[in-house]
């Protein structure tokens, strides 16, 4: 099962996705335990950021849930296929940051990356729940890198929601189930 989820800024998206990867923990069966991976792409290459990580492991800390985090900023669909199993659910935060990491390293061969990954997202087994941020409801950015990175974020939504079980939009911490 793909649940993809997509929010603005402080939208309560990971929030949101949390509560997702509780349900499917207090859903399972006794004899059928979940393991939960968290899937973190972000690095903390600021203090801003660092933050804002520490915050995330903190709200993650008062979930009761025994997650084994799992730190992949580049290689995500390497991750996917090495802890996703028919027992697992596996939160993913965020896309978004995933793709910047690859787009301030090279896109040269974006295309590929982004392939593996939904072919992989395809045939993967457990319960993959996918956070983004939203980006295309704003005004179109200045910059060519900027630009580049509405774009391929956008595509990327597109072609995941494609595949995807559910699709969920938080507005200011209220979800819209645009899919399934």
């Amino acid at each position: 099962m793909i649940h993809l989820v997509l929010g603005g800024a402080r939208s309560g998206k990971s929030r949101f996705a949390e509560s997702q990867v509780l349900q499917c923990v207090n859903g399972a069966e006794a004899d059928l335990a979940k393991n939960c991976f968290y899937f973190a792409t972000a690095q903390a290459l600021d203090a801003e950021m660092h933050e804002r990580i520490q915050h995330h492991q903190s709200q993650r800390e008062i979930d009761g849930i025994a997650w084994q985090t799992i730190e992949c900023p580049l290689e995500l669909t390497k991750a996917l296929e090495t802890y996703s199993t028919t027992n697992s659910v596996i939160l993913v935060d965020c896309l978004t940051l995933w793709l910047t990491n690859h787009l301030m390293q090279s896109m040269d061969d974006w295309e590929q990356v982004k392939t593996r990954l939904l072919k992989t997202l395809s045939c993967v087994p457990g319960e993959v729940i996918l956070v983004s941020n939203e980006v295309g409801c704003g005004i179109v950015p200045m910059g060519e890198l900027s630009r580049r990175f509405v774009d391929e974020a956008g595509w990327l939504h597109q072609d995941i929601a494609a595949i995807a079980d559910k699709v969920t939009l938080v507005t200011a911490g209220l979800p819209q189930h645009l899919k399934g």
